[in-house]
C-alpha cells in the first residue's frame, strides 16, 4: 500500500492532537481543587452557619471540582475576632467580618457600628450593595487585604437579661454587666446603651449567663434562639438598637489567584448564600417574640426614643464620629 504525503501528515496531526488532549485531561485530573477554609463563630443551627453550605453547594454546581470548601463552625478554627489576622497571614480564605472587626483597622467603618444608623434589613442591603458599599469595601481591601463579597443581615439586636429588670430607659441598665465582643466599638455601644459593657467571647456567653459572670448579652433574637440563650435568661428588652450586618469576605491572596470568570462565580455564590440567610432570618424574626414568651421570658417594649437619644448623643460627642467620612451619614440616610 502506498500512503500519500497528505494522508501521512493528516494522520500525524491526529495522533499529536489526541496525545495533547490526553495530556490535558491527565493534567486536569491531577490539578487539586483550591482549598477555601471557612472560619465562623456561628453555631450550626444559625442561618449564617447554614449559608456556608449554600455557598459550597453553589460552587460545586457552577465551578465543579475547582474548590474544596472546608466549613469550620463554633470558632473551632479561629476564635471570634482573630479571623482578619488569620486571613492576612494566609491561614484563612473565607469568613464573615462585622463592621466592628473591620473598624479596628479601617476606622471609617465605625459609622456602621453606631446604634440607630441603619434602619432595617432592606436599608442595610441597599447601602452595602451600592456606591457606598463599594467605596467602603475598597478601603477595607487596601488596608486589610480582603475583598468583601456580600453583605448579610445578622438581625436586629436586642438586650437579653438573666434576671427580670423591667427595663424602660437607659438608666435602668445602670450597673448591668452586658456582654459585648471585645472591641472598643462594641464596648462603646454597650456603654451608650447605659450598661457596663463586659467583653466575652461568644462561645463563653451561655456559661457566663448561667453562672452570673455577666448579667446579660445583646444579640438578634434569632441568635438568642439558636445559641439557646433563652434557657439561661428571663427578659428580652426590644431596644432595636442595631440593625446588625456581617460581610462575607475572602482574602485577597486567594481572590487574586482566580480568573475574572471564577471570581464572578465565587461572588455570585456568596450573594446567593447571603440571600438565603437574609430571607430565613427575616422570616424567623417575625415569629421569635412569640417563641421567647412561650419559653417563659418576659418581653419588654421600652422607651425606644429615649434609647435612641442617649445612643446618638453619645456617638455625636465621641471621637469615633470624627473618623467617619465627611458627608457619609447624610449619604446613608438618603438611601431609600
Amino acid at each position: 500500500m502506498i500512503l500519500t504525503r497528505s494522508f501521512l501528515k493528516t494522520g500525524w496531526l491526529m495522533v499529536v492532537g489526541c496525545t495533547a488532549l490526553v495530556a490535558l485531561s491527565f493534567a486536569d485530573a491531577q490539578t487539586p481543587p483550591t482549598v477555601l477554609r471557612v472560619s465562623s463563630p456561628a453555631v450550626p443551627d444559625d442561618w449564617h452557619a447554614k449559608m456556608w453550605t449554600v455557598m459550597k453547594d453553589e460552587l460545586a454546581k457552577t465551578a465543579p471540582k475547582q474548590f474544596d470548601v472546608q466549613i469550620n463552625l463554633n470558632a473551632s478554627l479561629f476564635k471570634q475576632g482573630a479571623e482578619a489576622a488569620a486571613m492576612a497571614r494566609g491561614n484563612l480564605e473565607l469568613t464573615t467580618l462585622s463592621a466592628q472587626d473591620i473598624a479596628k483597622i479601617v476606622p471609617e467603618y465605625s459609622i456602621f457600628t453606631a446604634g440607630y444608623i441603619i434602619r432595617d434589613p432592606a436599608h442595610l442591603t441597599k447601602v452595602h450593595s451600592g456606591a457606598i458599599g463599594a467605596e467602603m469595601a475598597m478601603r477595607a481591601s487596601d488596608k486589610m487585604d480582603i475583598t468583601i463579597l456580600a453583605p448579610l443581615y445578622l438581625g436586629t439586636r436586642q438586650v437579653n437579661l438573666r434576671e427580670v429588670k423591667s427595663v424602660r430607659t437607659p438608666a435602668d441598665l445602670k450597673g448591668v454587666k452586658l456582654r459585648m465582643p471585645g472591641s472598643k466599638e462594641w464596648l462603646f455601644l454597650g456603654e451608650a446603651l447605659g450598661a457596663t459593657p463586659t467583653p466575652l467571647a461568644f462561645g463563653e456567653v451561655y456559661l457566663g449567663l448561667k453562672t452570673g459572670t455577666i448579667d446579660g448579652q445583646d444579640n438578634p433574637l434569632s441568635t438568642v434562639k439558636s445559641a439557646k440563650f433563652y434557657e439561661v435568661t428571663k427578659e428580652v428588652v426590644l431596644t432595636n438598637h442595631l440593625v446588625d450586618g456581617l460581610f462575607i469576605a475572602i482574602s485577597n491572596k486567594a481572590w487574586k489567584t482566580m480568573s475574572a470568570q471564577t471570581q464572578a462565580k465565587v461572588k455570585a455564590a456568596a450573594i446567593k448564600a447571603a440571600k438565603y440567610n437574609d430571607e430565613n432570618r427575616i422570616k424567623d424574626e417575625a415569629e421569635l417574640v412569640a417563641f421567647m414568651k412561650s419559653q417563659g421570658l418576659v418581653v419588654i417594649t421600652p422607651d425606644v426614643a429615649a434609647f435612641r437619644r442617649a445612643v446618638q448623643t453619645a456617638y455625636s460627642q465621641s471621637e469615633m464620629s470624627q473618623t467617619w467620612p465627611k458627608g457619609m451619614l447624610d449619604r446613608i440616610n438618603a438611601v431609600k
